[in-house]
């Protein structure tokens, strides 16, 4: 047994994985692996096998792996404070800076920055933020929150219940009862009934659909809307065209506040600072976490827009100090982290390199799989991009759960030494490399994607498996 392998079998003894099949890794029956280090696009294990993360980790490495600006700055930082709590008036120069910078970033309308460690516990403060909005201004019954199928906001029990997918839910007797789910906006997954439809009718029948949830709930009742401007784990789906305006449109008429989750998009993924700038939505509140500091620390942000910041303000002046806060919120490492990270994606144009390098992998995505037989739909915006197989694709029929389509092709690409995501409710392959990818490597990515494809292909068409 080598060094790795003995690894391995010590962490099926004393490791609770996230998103894993708990029996089966315990008992040897799913690999694992160990990561030691990476640089760019690449990681590699501790075997030396050398992978191209087409997922930047979890969409969060922005600015690739092995940048030692970051680890410079945190270490500095170290040096000087490690931690010291943020309550009751505490601050730390870093903390500072970054809710300058982020506000800066962002543009007018946003007001202040409540930090903590995840997009679960960013979206977990989000509901306490909008309850307690409500209640300062009187209105005690208006407290439920409307997410979207397919969404994901998160594991926790509020934030898990915000997610829109099966996994998230069963089991854990969520969602809670104050949260509801309105339709995906998902033009590919439209129904018979919308059949015909343009993407702009879609958008109006997405809203449609809001406002006769708000109406059915009473709109006295209801209190926010969370959307992520791209659909995320629920199959990187951007929004069909006129969607957001739609929205928008709805949610003023009924006084519901809009949270955009930015989690994913925010800090230059699709091309733009925010996913909010790319699609004009004007949110009320929005989580950051990921690219914030491209997971080199772990911090997540709140950001507090103006309207919702005087009630808070007045709140505090009715009641005394506000009753929410983490331990670690503000944190000093994670700050500096997120400093250096914001830094090297102005510096170097990665914002810009994803509009540009992101439209490039659209183009190639297309190419490759445009009238691929088994590739439904190639869809994307900026560095996000997804494929999503059907057995015919002129219907847009989905395989048999059962065949594991999705993560057959994963596991393929894997023996490419690729790392591309077999997204959850649906054989969809995902991608989200690191903002840093040049052409090269994206012609390189859609190549061992396109022989994981094939492959695939082939075993289906050898078992008779594509017929619909």
């Amino acid at each position: 047994m080598n060094l790795h392998q003995e690894l391995i079998e010590r962490d099926r003894k004393v490791t609770f994985h996230a998103s894993t099949h708990l029996r089966d890794f315990a008992h040897g029956d799913v690999p694992g692996r160990v990561i030691t280090g990476g640089k760019g696009i690449n990681i590699v294990d501790k075997d030396g096998r050398e992978f191209i993360d087409g997922f930047a980790g979890l969409y969060c490495v922005n600015i690739g792996y092995g940048r030692t600006e970051v680890a410079e700055a945190i270490y500095k930082q170290a040096l000087e404070l490690s931690y010291y709590h943020t309550y009751v008036g505490h601050s730390n120069e870093p903390q500072i800076e970054l809710s300058e910078k982020i506000l800066k970033l962002y543009g007018p309308g946003m007001s202040k920055v409540y930090y903590g460690m995840s997009g679960s516990d960013a979206n977990e403060t989000q509901l306490k933020i909008v309850r307690y909005y409500n209640n300062v201004l009187g209105r005690p019954q208006k407290k439920k929150v409307i997410s979207r199928m397919r969404g994901y906001h998160g594991s926790g029990i509020a934030s898990g219940s915000l997610t829109g997918l099966k996994a998230f839910h069963d089991h854990f007797d969520l969602p809670i009862e104050t949260i509801r789910h309105t339709k995906a906006p998902y033009y590919y997954h439209r129904g018979a009934e919308q059949e015909g439809m343009g993407e702009r009718e879609f958008s109006a029948y997405c809203a449609q659909k809001l406002e006769e949830m708000i109406l059915a709930e009473g709109p006295d009742t209801v209190a926010a809307f969370i959307g992520e401007p791209v659909l995320g784990t629920g199959g990187i789906v951007p929004p069909p065209e006129g969607y957001w305006d739609e929205i928008q449109a709805v949610l003023a008429k009924y006084d519901v506040l809009l949270i955009a989750d930015e989690v994913v998009c925010g800090f230059g993924r699709i091309g733009t600072d925010f996913g909010s700038h790319h699609y004009g939505i004007k949110p009320d509140l929005i989580t950051v976490a990921k690219g914030l500091t491209s997971a080199y620390q772990p911090l997540s942000g709140v950001i507090v827009g103006d309207r919702v910041w005087q009630v808070l303000e007045q709140g505090t002046g009715e009641y005394g100090p506000i009753g929410h806060g983490w331990t670690y919120s503000g944190h000093a490492l994670g700050c500096a982290a997120g400093l250096a990270n914001l830094e090297i994606i102005e510096r170097e144009g990665l914002t810009r390199n994803a509009a540009e390098t992101g439209a490039y992998l659209q183009q190639k995505m297309q190419t490759a799989f445009g009238d691929h037989p088994i590739v439904g739909q190639a869809r994307g915006v900026g560095m996000l991009a997804a494929l999503e197989f059907s057995p015919n694709p002129a219907a847009r029929t989905q395989f048999d759960p059962a065949l594991k389509v999705g993560p057959r092709i994963a596991a393929a690409a894997l023996d490419e030494n690729l790392i591309a995501r077999a997204m959850p409710q649906g054989d969809i392959l995902g991608f989200a490399p690191p903002l840093v990818a040049t052409r090269g490597e994206i012609d390189e990515i859609v190549a061992r994607t396109k022989r994981a494809v094939d492959r695939i292909t082939d075993e289906l068409a050898n078992a008779g498996d594509l017929k619909d």
